[in-house]
C-alpha cells in the first residue's frame, strides 16, 4: 500500500464550506504538518470549487493529490505530503538563534533583516552592513545594558521640578545659561555619533542596535533638558565657541565603528561623568541638580557600552590599542591651533563652585574647577588602563585629549 494510496488509514479534514479561495490552505497544511509520514489527508468539503483548488494548491506545494469518486462526496480527495513538498526551504538555514547565545562570528549579506534564529530562506536581496562581524560590534554587557537603559528612561516634563520657585543672582544665572548652552552642542555631537554607527550594525547584533538606538534617545533628552534649563524664565542661550565646535567635528568624520566609540564613550563622555558630578555638587538650583543627576546616570551606561566593547574587542584584535592611539594622536594634532574649552564656560564653572564674587570664594572655585580636570584626567587612564594600555602611555594618551572635555 503507497502513502497515496487512498486505501491507507487516512486523517480526516472536513472543510465544511470553506473554500481555498477562504483560507482552507492553512487548515489542510495543519493537517498535513501533523499527520504521520506517509499517511494521507482525507479531505471533505462542499465547496463547489473545492477539488480544483485543492488540486492547483497540491501541485504548487509539492503534495501528492489522489481524488475521490465521485460517489463517495463529501470526501473529496486525499492528500499526501509530497517529496518537493517545501522545496522553497531548500538550502535554507538558521540565522543563528533567538538568544544572545545565538550570536554568530559572521552575519552574511543574504540574511538581510532576517531576525535572529529565523529559518533564512535561500535566495533574496543582500542587505551590507560595514560592521557584520561579532568581534566588531559585540559586547556581552550589551543585553544587560540595554534592559537596563530601557527601564530607567525618564520623562523630561515629570521627572525635573520645573516649578520649584527659585532666585538666583544675575551673574550665577547667567553662568548657568553658559554651561547649559555648552552641554547643548556636545550632547548634539553625541546623539549624531550613535544614530551613525547605528546605520552601520548588521540587525544580526539586534542588542548593539537597541542599546545605540536608546543612547541616541538619551542624547535626544538631555538636549531638550539642558536647553530648557537655559531658557528657563525667559533666559537667553549663552555663546558657542569656535574652538568648541572644532573639537566635536572630529568626532562625527571618525568613519570606523570601535574608535569612534572610543572617542565619543570612553574619553569624552567619560570626562563628561566628572563634570556631570561637578554641576550636581555644585548647582546653585534644584532644577540643575536634578538634570545633572539623571543625564550622568545615562551617560554613565553609554561609558560602559563603550568600554565594554572595546575590552572585547581587545582580546581578538592585538592592534586595537595600536589604532585607538593613533586616533587620539590624529585628533589631537587636527586641534593644535584651536583655544579648546571655551573660556567663558571655564570662568562659569569657576562662578558656581564659588557661588560668590569674594575673593576667597573665586579662590575656592578656581582650585575646585582645577580638580574637576585632574579627576577628568585620572578617569581617563584608568579607563585606558583598562584597555590595556601601560600607565606611562594612558598618562601620555589622556594629556593628549581635547581641551574641550568631550
Amino acid at each position: 500500500m503507497t502513502a497515496g494510496d487512498p486505501r491507507a488509514a487516512s486523517l480526516p479534514l472536513d472543510l465544511a464550506a470553506l473554500g481555498f479561495d477562504q483560507g482552507a490552505h492553512l487548515l489542510l497544511r495543519r493537517a498535513l504538518d501533523r499527520a504521520a509520514p506517509g499517511r494521507p489527508v482525507a479531505v471533505s468539503g462542499t465547496h463547489p470549487e473545492l477539488l480544483a483548488h485543492l488540486t492547483v494548491w497540491c501541485r504548487h506545494e509539492g503534495h501528492l493529490v489522489t481524488p475521490a469518486p465521485a460517489e463517495a462526496a463529501p470526501l473529496r480527495a486525499h492528500v499526501c505530503r509530497g517529496a518537493a513538498a517545501g522545496a522553497r526551504w531548500n538550502g535554507a538555514e538558521r540565522a543563528g538563534h533567538a538568544g544572545p547565545d545565538g550570536v554568530v562570528g559572521h552575519a552574511p549579506a543574504h540574511w538581510g533583516l532576517a531576525a535572529r534564529g529565523a529559518l533564512v530562506e535561500a535566495g533574496g536581496p543582500e542587505a551590507h552592513f560595514a560592521v557584520a562581524d561579532r568581534d566588531t560590534a559585540w559586547t556581552d554587557l550589551a543585553p544587560r545594558l540595554y534592559r537596563q537603559a530601557a527601564a530607567a528612561q525618564w520623562d523630561p516634563h515629570t521627572a525635573i521640578p520645573w516649578d520649584t520657585p527659585f532666585t538666583l543672582p544675575d551673574d550665577v544665572e547667567t553662568a548657568v545659561r553658559q554651561v547649559m548652552t555648552y552641554l547643548v552642542e556636545n550632547e548634539q555631537a553625541a546623539l549624531v555619533v550613535p544614530a551613525r554607527l547605528l546605520t552601520q550594525v548588521h540587525p544580526h547584533f539586534r542588542e548593539v542596535l537597541q542599546l545605540l538606538a536608546v543612547q541616541a534617545a538619551d542624547e535626544a533628552r538631555h538636549v531638550e533638558v539642558f536647553t530648557r534649563r537655559a531658557l528657563l524664565n525667559g533666559g537667553r542661550m549663552g555663546t558657542s565657541s569656535v574652538g568648541g565646535r572644532a573639537s566635536l567635528a572630529t568626532l562625527l568624520t571618525e568613519p570606523d565603528f570601535s574608535i569612534a566609540s572610543f572617542l565619543l564613550s570612553v574619553l569624552g563622555e567619560g570626562s563628561f561623568l566628572n563634570l556631570l558630578s561637578f554641576l550636581e555638587r555644585h548647582a546653585p538650583d534644584p532644577v540643575t541638580h536634578r538634570i545633572s543627576r539623571l543625564v550622568r546616570q545615562d551617560e554613565a551606561r553609554h561609558v560602559a557600552f563603550g568600554l565594554g566593547h572595546l575590552e572585547h574587542r581587545g582580546t581578538v584584535d592585538p592592534r586595537l590599542r595600536g589604532r585607538l592611539r593613533a586616533a587620539v594622536e590624529r585628533r589631537h594634532e587636527a586641534l593644535t591651533h584651536t583655544a579648546g574649552l571655551n573660556a567663558d564656560v571655564f570662568d562659569a564653572l569657576v562662578l558656581l563652585a564659588a557661588g560668590s564674587w569674594h575673593p576667597e570664594a573665586i579662590e575656592r572655585g578656581w582650585r575646585a574647577v582645577l580638580r574637576l580636570q585632574a579627576d577628568m584626567d585620572e578617569g581617563r587612564r584608568h579607563r585606558l588602563s583598562r584597555l590595556g594600555f601601560p600607565d606611562d602611555e594612558a598618562a601620555a594618551l589622556s594629556a593628549l585629549h581635547t581641551r574641550n572635555f568631550m
